[in-house]
């Protein structure tokens, strides 16, 4: 079992950016894909990006490639969410989840631990 408490969300003028951690409990981080979703007021919470064991593959949803880069070390059980370029329909609770489910997958239920969620809000 793994317990993931995110870090890092905040308050950000559009075009600026944030980098998300998310640190993991116990030793088996390194066995884990983890990924990142995140949700909106009003909306159903989405796939952001994922990252595979090594770190050496990873994906991303439409709206962050190209924005976003994920990454982890697994020496300090962290993994990270790198968003530049902010926009104003970024803003929602970005939550980190870790998923013992291969290949790396955005779907939300292949997921099996979840952190309680950083809000960040891009203004305008």
């Amino acid at each position: 079992q793994v317990q993931l408490v995110e870090s890092g969300g905040g308050l950000v003028q559009a075009g600026g950016s944030l980098r998300l951690s998310c640190a993991a409990s116990g030793r088996t981080f390194k066995r884990y894909i983890m990924g990142w979703f995140r949700q909106a007021p009003g909306k159903e919470r989405e796939f952001v990006a994922a990252i595979s064991w090594s770190g050496g593959t990873t994906y991303y949803s439409d709206s962050a490639r190209g924005r976003f880069t994920i990454s982890r070390d697994n020496a300090k059980n962290t993994v990270y969410l790198q968003m530049n370029s902010l926009k104003p329909e970024d803003t929602a609770v970005y939550y980190c989840a870790a998923s013992t489910t291969i290949p790396i997958s955005p779907k939300e239920h292949e997921y099996d631990y979840w952190g309680q969620g950083t809000q960040v809000t891009v203004s305008s």
